[in-house]
């Protein structure tokens, strides 16, 4: 395996605050990575940053051996980025359909196009809503439409922000066999609170706290950790 992602002592301030302080972090190729920590810790902060919707204060972003601090949205995306938000970002007048053709028209051709997004939306059971307006839908089913959006463009590496919120105990279960499945074949990075959520899917975790990595490793050498359960007991004090 090859590192995919690094950071090295990236940080973001805010006045006399440091929210990321010199992080140093590493994403193997075709890793499944969730970042966890309580609110204020950090870890959305960080995510920005990789996205490129909050520029560094210092520190460097490495994307395939290539600097990419304080690159645009737009232009991570194009190098193989797909990013889902917590908040749907999508074309309310367009139909499931289209939103998702034109997602994977960014890559391909109008015929491979359609075919994508007839499979995206059969793997999503998003087939039955093809023609349905993308504004006339329920929150979760936005959700997947996003979702579907961000594969659309066959992204190397698949960021997502807290991917399960207001979905409801189904559908947070459909989700997992999901990202799973689409680990297969990209890698990820997934900001989620929802502990259950994590403990179906997550193999390496890396918890903030106070704008620092307090600590990482597989699933369950993290949830017997003390320290990581005392900061969710919240007898640590983070910073917001």
């Amino acid at each position: 395996m090859s590192a995919l992602l690094e950071t090295r002592v990236l940080t973001r301030r805010f006045g006399g605050v440091n929210a990321v302080d010199h992080i140093d972090f590493t994403l193997e190729q075709g890793e499944l990575r969730c970042l966890i920590g309580p609110n204020g810790a950090g870890k959305s902060t960080f995510f920005k940053m990789l996205c490129g919707l909050l520029r560094p204060s210092g520190g460097d972003i490495i994307l395939r051996g290539e600097k990419i601090t304080g690159a645009e949205p737009h232009e991570i995306a194009r190098r193989g980025v797909g990013i889902k938000t917590q908040v749907p970002s999508l074309f309310d007048g367009m139909t499931v359909r289209q939103s998702i053709e034109l997602s994977a028209l960014r890559r391909q051709t109008n015929r491979t196009a359609r075919k994508s997004a007839m499979r995206l939306m059969e793997s999503l059971t998003l087939d039955k809503l093809d023609n349905s307006v993308v504004g006339s839908l329920a929150h979760g089913q936005r959700q997947w439409v996003e979702l579907a959006m961000v594969l659309a463009t066959d992204p190397e590496l698949v960021l997502l922000d807290e991917p399960t919120a207001g979905m409801a105990k189904d559908e947070v279960e459909r989700m997992a066999g999901l990202i799973r499945e689409i680990n297969r074949d990209h890698t990820l990075i997934i900001v989620e609170h929802d502990m259950n959520f994590i403990r179906m899917i997550a193999r390496k975790v890396t918890v903030f706290n106070r704008g620092s990595i307090l600590a990482e490793g597989h699933i369950e050498s993290i949830l017997a950790n003390q320290k990581v359960r005392d900061v969710y007991l919240g007898k640590g004090r983070d910073r917001a």
